[in-house]
């Protein structure tokens, strides 16, 4: 097998090192987040609480996304592929102590370098795309960053149901010992096959380049902070516990269910370009962008509607967050192509490392909010703060319209 795999091309063999190692850490995420979600929930902590222990690995997003682009540019994207890679390992075995030593604050530290080691990967991979597809083949990129993004999602739902059975059989600590060994593994692995210079910018990289000067990549990424903000504020704390306490579901059945719908999720993500019309001979613009948002806010207004009044909940939540996830997964893929599409080739990392600084930024919002909103108003008034937000990000991409159609190539 290593044979074959050494026989293929270069940039074949770089694209696939770099989605191995961004599918063993997006899992090990996804799994991580729901260990922390359920396990503190069954602690007793209240909704704010929970959300308090994510309030690092989201700020700490921000921080990365800004400073890790420029490392990415001046160290190489392999440098900080595998860093990340090892600030996983070094957070997952900071929660494998006692459980009387899992304080609040350590956990948060924990979750902090956890969320500075996964926008790190993150960044690192989506970025390593940009250098492996010429310029001139619009319609490639878009596949391969679509496959990217759409199998990272995948995994991180199957992380959740991960987090979920590995609760229930090997309890909290057991689970994060166990995932810090298969990163171990894959960090060998990465340090052996990826490239040296993989991304490295050719010219020298100043430290006031992080801040983007490019007006498409800054309308777009105020679009995409509004976006995920509008995702998290009812999905990442509200939801897993309205699950629980409101349906009656117990720790497997909520990171079962979660898990299909980010597999789901990411399968359609995987799909965007068939969808948007790549099989017609054309890439996506930021026309598309625009519809696709304005149907998402549409249908996270008429899932608020259903649960305000109390409409067969248990329909309207699980029916509503299908369809909610495959228009968002769409609306994702198409920024996540637009974003590699607008940056620069030499230090591509800059601008990727710029857009999901606002895409950590929009978590960040919508994680807080989603433990405060839920606790003092209910699940209804995050889906309100949702809707709001789409509505935003809908009057925000209309200044992509100004980008043009391309060929796919």
């Amino acid at each position: 097998m290593i044979a074959t795999f050494s026989q293929l091309p270069q940039q074949v063999r770089q694209y696939m090192l770099v989605t191995f190692n961004y599918w063993n850490f997006t899992i090990t995420d996804g799994a991580l987040r729901m260990l922390v979600v359920l396990h503190f929930h069954h602690l007793g902590y209240t909704p704010l609480q929970i959300a308090s222990l994510f309030l690092f690995y989201e700020f700490f997003g921000v921080v990365t996304n800004l400073i890790g682009g420029w490392l990415g540019a001046k160290l190489g994207l392999n440098k900080t592929m595998n860093i990340g890679l090892a600030m996983q390992v070094t957070a997952l075995f900071m929660l494998a102590v006692p459980a009387d030593s899992l304080t609040v604050l350590w956990v948060m530290l924990a979750q902090a370098i956890s969320g500075i080691a996964k926008d790190l990967n993150k960044m690192s991979a989506k970025s390593a795309i940009k250098t492996l597809v010429p310029n001139d083949q619009q319609g490639a990129l878009y596949k391969w960053i679509a496959i990217l993004t759409g199998s990272k999602n995948a995994l991180k739902g199957a992380g959740f149901f991960l987090g979920g059975l590995l609760l229930a059989w090997l309890g909290f600590q057991g689970a994060v010992v166990l995932m810090a060994s298969v990163l171990v593994a894959v960090l060998i692995m990465s340090l052996t096959w990826l490239e040296k210079d993989l991304g490295k910018a050719k010219k020298a990289i100043k430290f006031k380049e992080i801040f983007s000067k490019s007006r498409s990549i800054n309308i777009l990424s105020a679009a995409r902070m509004f976006l995920f903000g509008a995702r998290d504020v009812w999905f990442v704390v509200a939801l897993p516990i309205y699950l629980g306490q409101v349906f009656g579901w117990d720790h497997l059945w909520v990171g079962g269910f979660l898990a299909l719908w980010v597999i789901a999720y990411g399968f359609v993500q995987g799909f965007a370009p068939r969808i948007t019309g790549k099989a017609q001979g054309v890439v996506p613009d930021g026309r598309v962008a625009l519809i696709w948002v304005a149907v998402l806010a549409f249908i996270t207004g008429a899932i608020a509607l259903g649960v305000q009044y109390d409409w067969q909940p248990q329909f309207t939540i699980v029916f509503g967050l299908l369809v909610f996830g495959a228009v968002f997964a769409v609306n994702s893929s198409l920024h996540s192509y637009l974003i590699v599409s607008y940056a620069k080739g030499d230090g591509v990392s800059l601008d990727v490392g710029f857009y999901y600084m606002a895409n950590a930024m929009g978590r960040l919002i919508g994680t807080i909010l989603s433990g405060w909103v839920y606790q003092v108003a209910g699940l209804a008034a995050c889906l309100w703060v949702s809707f709001s937000f789409l509505v935003i990000t809908t009057l925000i991409s209309i200044g992509l319209l100004q980008h043009k159609l391309a060929s796919a190539q």
